[in-house]
């Protein structure tokens, strides 16, 4: 189906929710007295956008994560201080995080702190200005040895290994140390304004405790975001030996994410071990209201029925994906992902990926519960029948095996056109991704497939 002429693509790039502030915010480190919400008044009522779940087919248990728990249907996570019951769970959390984790520690090289820098819903954040750890200097001439400057006011020498010298002598390069000052600042910074930063899924981790981590990647820190706030359950936690088989299943759930982008906002910091907490839920939660329940002053949501998004791959299995798109996630079935026959989803599609797909329908009865269901095969401009113009009957044609069912053989030929063979000239068997020789019989464009026969088996995927 082909997209309409002033249809646009809204871009997972745009992700980010303070799109529309000023960027010098980024720069400022509040005072003691910032708390670490932003007012509702900051954040944009329309324009361009900031910066999952229904149940998947039952036989991949994996690839269709749940949601997790969360406050009653209706009610929305905003920057607000932490309740006293989990203002302590994420201060067990951080300290245990931070004794049992391979950080950056004071002594490695990180900015000295005191102990009331551990932060867990609110206050003020450890750690040292960037401006007093770079050399400034004007000009190559100042750099080399100052000749530049007037008498009397001679600048000192910059030793050697405070900067790197690029070929020009005049850019500056920033080295590993200026790297990670970087991204711990933009993570306070992100703490305090309540911002959703974006990482990469790297680990599933148990804590001595009996904790289950899903641990992100962001800019080289080690994020911990608990198993319930990863947002792949809508009901209670369940006790004893139910809770443990659940678990176990959502550590399974977690490690086919493995790869996935996450967004996640900071709950809490220890400057001193540069330890991070942090929550999935609350910042699917946010994204949900503000692109799926949110209008703009003529009433228009940003995303509605019918609407070409990009999307995450967050798991992949043979016949199935599952996709997040701005916090919503569904499974998308192979029928639904090519108008070709796809024979095993893992090899074109990965953990990882953006795609882009077109929204079909949308549950908006709550926030916890709003599910959507997408398909990618209609953003394609061609059709099944499109592609089976390309065959003529009685000519052969070579392809690939994509399935074998109840003596059917499914065959993607090289022209795109999908094909039915019922048998087989070669003295082999047809089996999954085997290259054959198709001779069409006769073309069934109510279906959209050439029917025929397999005349040769060219190369057994063996």
């Amino acid at each position: 189906m082909a997209r309409k002429k002033n249809e646009f693509i809204f871009d997972e790039s745009t992700e980010q929710i303070d799109e529309n502030r000023d960027p010098a915010e980024d720069e400022m480190i509040p005072g003691p007295d910032a708390a670490p919400q932003v007012p509702d008044s900051e954040v944009p009522e329309s324009g361009d956008p900031l910066d999952t779940p229904d149940e998947g087919p039952p036989s991949i248990d994996a690839v269709a994560p749940d949601a997790a728990e969360g406050p009653p249907a209706g009610q929305i996570t905003e920057p607000s201080p932490l309740p006293l019951d989990d203002a302590v769970q994420y201060d067990l959390l951080l300290r245990e995080v931070a004794d049992t984790s391979p950080l950056m520690s004071a002594d490695d090289g990180g900015p000295e702190a005191n102990e009331g820098d551990a932060l867990l819903g609110g206050g003020q954040a450890g750690g040292t200005d960037l401006s007093d750890q770079i050399p400034s200097y004007s000009g190559e001439d100042s750099v080399l040895d100052g000749a530049a400057l007037p008498d009397g006011q001679r600048q000192e020498r910059i030793p050697q290994d405070e900067y790197i010298l690029t070929i020009d002598a005049r850019d500056r390069v920033p080295s590993e140390q200026d790297r990670e000052e970087t991204a711990w600042h933009e993570i306070r910074n992100a703490y305090r304004t309540y911002r959703i930063l974006t990482g990469t899924l790297s680990g599933v981790e148990r804590t001595p405790s009996g904790r289950t981590l899903a641990v992100v990647i962001y800019k080289g820190y080690r994020v911990a975001i608990p198993v319930r706030e990863m947002m792949l359950r809508l009901e209670e936690m369940p006790y004893g030996r139910v809770r443990l088989d659940l678990m176990t299943r959502m550590e399974r759930v977690l490690s086919a994410m493995l790869g996935a982008e996450i967004d996640f906002v900071v709950k809490g910091i220890n400057a001193n071990t540069r330890s991070i907490v942090a929550s999935r839920r609350d910042a699917i939660l946010r994204k949900r209201r503000r692109f799926y329940m949110e209008t703009d002053n003529l009433g228009q949501r940003i995303i509605y029925e019918g609407r070409v998004v990009q999307a995450r791959v967050i798991a992949v299995a043979e016949k199935v994906i599952r996709i997040e798109a701005f916090g919503a996630e569904c499974a998308i079935i192979a029928r639904d992902l090519s108008w070709e026959w796809i024979g095993d989803a893992r090899d074109r599609y990965h953990v990882g990926d953006r795609i882009m797909v077109r929204i079909k329908s949308i549950d908006r009865s709550s926030l916890e519960d709003l599910a959507i269901t997408a398909d990618v095969r209609s953003v394609s401009t061609s059709t099944n029948v499109d592609n089976l113009r390309m065959c003529q009957p009685q000519c052969r044609y070579m392809g690939r095996v994509t399935d074998v069912r109840n003596g059917v053989t499914y065959i993607r030929l090289n022209n795109g056109a999908n094909a039915i063979a019922h048998s087989c000239y070669d003295l082999r068997t047809p089996g999954k991704k085997d290259d054959v020789s198709f001779t069409v019989t006769r073309l069934d464009e109510d279906r959209g497939v050439a029917i025929g026969i397999i005349t040769r088996i060219i190369k057994q995927n063996l």
